[in-house]
C-alpha cells in the first residue's frame, strides 16, 4: 500500500482525489472555474463533503460553463437554495454566479483564466518539500496577491486561504509531504 498524505484518510474518494488529481497541473478552463468554485464552497466545511456533492454542483451550474453561469438569473440562484445536492448556501451559490462574470472579464483582459492563474508561478508547479502535514501553509504571498487581484475584479468567496487551496489543488504548487507516493511523481512529471 503506498504511503499517502494523511488528509485523505480511508474514504475511497478522497483517495481517488488525492491519487488523480490534487497537485495535478490543471489547465482546462471549465475545470479550473469547477475548482475555483469548490473551493470556495468548501469555506467553513470539509473538502470530503463537496467531493461528495460534485456532481450535484456540475448539474446545478451547468457543468461549470462560464458563458451560461454568468447569466443565471436572481430566480436561478433562489431556486438553487432549495437544491439538496449542492451546499444550499445563498451567498456562497451566489458567488458562483458573480465569479463566472469575474472570470468572463479575466478571459477579455488575460486571454483565459488559465493564463490569471498560472502567472503567479510563471506557468510552472512550485515543488514544496514538506515532510508532516502540520507544516503545510494554509495561506502564501502568492494566495494572498492572487486574492487581492481577484477582489479588486469583483470577486467573491476568494480569500488567501481559499486561493491557496486552488493552487494546490491545481498543481500550482505540490504540496503533497515528501513521503507522498504523489510528491516524487508529481515532481517528475513537472520538471522542466
Amino acid at each position: 500500500m503506498p504511503t499517502r498524505c494523511v488528509w485523505c484518510g480511508n474514504d475511497p474518494l478522497y483517495i481517488d482525489y488525492h491519487d488523480r488529481e490534487w497537485g495535478v497541473p490543471l489547465h482546462d478552463e471549465r475545470r479550473l472555474f469547477e475548482m475555483l468554485c469548490l473551493e470556495g464552497a468548501q469555506a467553513g466545511l470539509s473538502w470530503l463533503t463537496i467531493l461528495k456533492k460534485r456532481e450535484g454542483y456540475r448539474q446545478a451550474f451547468a457543468n461549470f460553463d462560464i458563458e451560461i453561469v454568468s447569466n443565471f438569473s436572481p430566480a436561478m440562484v433562489t431556486s438553487l437554495t432549495a437544491n439538496p445536492a449542492i451546499v444550499r448556501n445563498r451567498l456562497k451559490i451566489a458567488s458562483v454566479v458573480n465569479n463566472a462574470r469575474v472570470v468572463s472579464e479575466i478571459k477579455n483582459q488575460y486571454g483565459s483564466l488559465d493564463n490569471f492563474l498560472w502567472r503567479y508561478t510563471d506557468g510552472v508547479t512550485i515543488h514544496n518539500s514538506w515532510h508532516s502535514h502540520e507544516q503545510i501553509p494554509t495561506q502564501s504571498d502568492l494566495s494572498v496577491h492572487m486574492s487581492k487581484d481577484l477582489k479588486k475584479l469583483g470577486g467573491k468567496f476568494i480569500g488567501p486561504t481559499i486561493c491557496y487551496a486552488l493552487m494546490q489543488s491545481i498543481g500550482m504548487v505540490n504540496d503533497h509531504i515528501t513521503s507522498c507516493f504523489r510528491y516524487q511523481q508529481l515532481r517528475d512529471s513537472t520538471a522542466v
